[in-house]
């Protein structure tokens, strides 16, 4: 009885590790890595460089990475590929997935998202595909845009889909749904949200859960929404996008981050000095109040963090300057404002901040620090071309950065 009940308990750890997702800024997209024994400070000229991996196309996205290889998407001629790359830097395999947005920054940015043996992704022009871990063939493939009639921005598809429970779920949004939900073995659709307006967006999808909730948090350009995840019934709404809140007639507003939330408040920021909002949801589940607002922290598309009581990020000044800000989780009342070269892409793991500011691509390790911008270490990515949008990612002791058709690994393991 005894071997029963260990190969039990062995099986069912196995299945548990099989089924942990690996997806856009960490487990939770919220930006927190869990990985632990990492350096508190790097040597000069930064930590060991590891690989350096170019012919992965061109791209803003995310590279994702398990222990046995890396995942990253990027642009080669007019299509999306998705390669597997082994941890000495060779290919597994390279694949198209799909069609390039054909128009304004047309480079790949939806990361991949891991779960079990099985990676799904979406193309410039909404092409959803579930790949095959092992050796890259496409499962199945659904057109989500176009079957679902999504209505574009300027920058067509940035989402990285959302695996929850035996669904991927995607947002298109436009005037005959907003969210629709598919069987992640399948593809058959299981449930279509109903619209509740505005354009496809720029961010991802999340899971909330706190408590007895658990929603789906999925934006539109106009409207955060909440929905069941079993039925894709929306449980509340709340239209953050008001063009009265504009300056300057600036109407080319882009929703990028996903939702950050604490218990019952939801934290939403966007650039181009548009007002974020914290939101307070009530105890039943069916409703959010506004609790703060101001201009102070109104994030670009390089994602905030909420660490101890406080919010920290980068803001806009304008689309090639910013500083980096802190605010108090409760009150939004400003603790920092400081220059570092400019505005950046920012996650945490093992008690620090890992940013990459996006003109030079200088990387910092950042300790957490109400009163101040605390760099304790720096160095500057070289190789690459275009901005440096790619959030960074970090998995077994490995610090992963990605500039345009280049890959970089480092070792941060203490």
């Amino acid at each position: 009885m005894r071997r029963i009940n260990i190969t039990v308990v062995f099986l069912l750890l196995y299945f548990f590790v099989q089924s942990q997702q690996v997806q856009f800024r960490g487990p939770q997209r919220d930006g927190k890595f869990p990985d632990s024994g990492l350096l508190k400070i790097w040597p000069e000229g930064g930590p060991e460089l590891l690989l350096k991996v170019e012919g992965i196309g061109k791209g803003y996205s995310s590279v994702v990475a398990t222990d046995q290889c890396i995942f990253a998407t990027g642009m080669i001629d007019t299509l999306d590929y998705l390669s597997c790359i082994k941890t000495d830097g060779t290919f597994k395999w390279k694949v198209p997935y799909g069609h390039s947005w054909a128009k304004s920054f047309p480079e790949t940015r939806s990361t991949p998202t891991i779960d079990g043996n099985r990676i799904y992704v979406i193309s410039g022009i909404g092409e959803l595909a579930c790949i095959s871990l092992e050796d890259g063939s496409i499962l199945w493939k659904v057109n989500v845009d176009k079957e679902y009639q999504a209505t574009w921005f300027n920058w067509g598809v940035s989402e990285s889909p959302l695996i929850v429970d035996d669904k991927v779920i995607c947002t298109p949004a436009g005037t005959k749904t907003s969210v629709t939900a598919f069987d992640k073995m399948t593809g058959k659709l299981m449930w279509q949200s109903v619209p509740v307006g505005g354009q496809r967006a720029y961010a991802s999808p999340t899971i909330y859960q706190y408590g007895k909730f658990r929603f789906i948090l999925a934006v539109t350009t106009t409207n955060l929404i909440a929905l069941e995840p079993a039925t894709g019934k929306i449980a509340w709404t709340y239209r953050y996008f008001d063009e009265k809140k504009i300056e300057d007639n600036d109407k080319d507003l882009i929703w990028c981050n996903i939702p950050t939330f604490k218990g019952l408040d939801i934290f939403l920021t966007i650039g181009y000095n548009y007002p974020n909002m914290m939101l307070h949801m009530n105890d039943q589940g069916t409703g959010v109040t506004e609790k703060w607002s101001n201009k102070i922290l109104d994030n670009h598309h390089h994602g905030v963090i909420e660490k101890d009581g406080f919010v920290y990020g980068s803001n806009w000044e304008s689309n090639s300057k910013g500083k980096w800000i802190c605010l108090d989780w409760e009150t939004g009342e400003k603790k920092y404002e400081e220059e570092w070269n400019t505005k950046g892409a920012m996650i945490y793991a093992d008690g620090y901040f890992y940013v990459m500011e996006e003109k030079s691509g200088t990387v910092g390790l950042v300790r957490p620090n109400p009163e101040k911008f605390e760099v304790i270490s720096s160095f500057k990515l070289k190789g690459g071309n275009g901005p440096f949008w790619s959030h960074p990612f970090i998995s077994n002791g490995k610090l992963y950065l990605r500039h345009g058709d280049v890959l970089f690994v480092y070792n941060i393991k203490g």
